[in-house]
């Protein structure tokens, strides 16, 4: 008896390059016999707009969607692929990443590759790597209120524009620094390239074991960034006299944090998985991302 293959497709139906993308998707997946898996009614209905037959299932998304496929292809930039993470971490089922937005850092293909991204998945011409997450725990007056968790960061941020965050900074139950910020991101190597490389932090390569912490505008003498280990326990104490904050994890999930309210973060239990077509080195993929000058200023000024 043959296998059965399927891939969930998540996308952003708003853009006409990505109702493109998705109709050549949905049609090579299905000349190949790929069932396609879709979450969203619009994204079923473009997909099949002017065909003569179902191209994809319609499967709901807090019924555990991508289990039982192959994997997720995204189509769209980072916030799409950590929104398709959110359905293929618990499944523990690799995501593809098709760049359709700007930077797209987490992305594996650009859309000018996608028959030939489409072309890999169809013949398994793939890799997976894994990638570190972290577990979020939110605790007041000792006891838990919320466990969430996140591929590039936890931050804990003020909550109103007008007031400053007074937090406190602790590593393995001891404490570091305590200042006024805007705010406390803790990341993992993978988010080292978004909102805390934005922040002023480092860029951390993805197979290093590490945590990162990074203040936001801190009113502070020492407020630099922090690489600790994997196994270290990471606490932002919010002031109990100061205003509250808000916890946002890859910048999906939101819990409000009331006065006194402690989160801490430690390495996740679960990894993202990511597929791979190119197996170049990441210093690459930094270079490409970010337009990155290779070139020293004489050599790039030549006569």
């Amino acid at each position: 008896m043959s296998e059965t293959r399927e891939v969930l497709l998540v996308m952003h139906p708003d853009r006409e390059t990505t109702k493109d993308a998705a109709r050549e998707v949905a049609t090579r997946f299905a000349a190949a016999g790929i069932g396609l898996r879709v979450i969203d009614d619009e994204v079923k209905e473009l997909i099949e707009q002017d065909s003569l037959g179902e191209l994809c299932t319609l499967v709901a998304p807090h019924d555990d969607p991508a289990a039982g496929a192959e994997l997720v292809l995204v189509l769209g930039g980072d916030g799409t692929l950590l929104r398709a993470a959110e359905l293929a971490r618990p499944a523990r089922v690799p995501v593809l990443g098709v760049n359709l937005g700007r930077v797209g850092f987490l992305t594996e293909a650009d859309s000018d590759a996608l028959t030939d991204t489409v072309g890999r998945v169809v013949t398994r011409e793939y890799t997976v790597e894994e990638r570190m997450t972290v577990d979020v725990t939110v605790t007041v007056e000792g006891r838990v209120v919320a466990r969430t968790w996140a591929l590039n960061e936890a931050s804990v941020e003020k909550s109103t524009r007008e007031r400053i965050l007074d937090a406190l900074i602790e590593v393995d139950g001891r404490p570091v620094s305590a200042f006024g910020c805007d705010g406390v991101l803790c990341a993992t190597p993978t988010g080292s390239t978004a909102y805390a490389f934005s922040a002023g932090g480092p860029v951390i390569w993805p197979d290093v074991e590490a945590l990162l912490v990074v203040p936001s505008n801190a009113h502070a003498m020492f407020s630099r960034p922090l690489v600790v280990s994997r196994d270290s326990v990471i606490t932002v104490g919010v002031d109990p006299h100061g205003s509250p904050a808000v916890l946002t994890c890859d910048g999906l999930r939101h819990i409000a944090l009331p006065r006194g309210a402690r989160v801490e973060v430690v390495a996740g239990e679960v990894p993202v998985r990511l597929v791979r077509l190119h197996p170049g080195p990441f210093t690459d993929r930094l270079v490409h991302k970010f337009s990155l000058p290779v070139k020293s200023w004489r050599e790039r000024h030549a006569r």
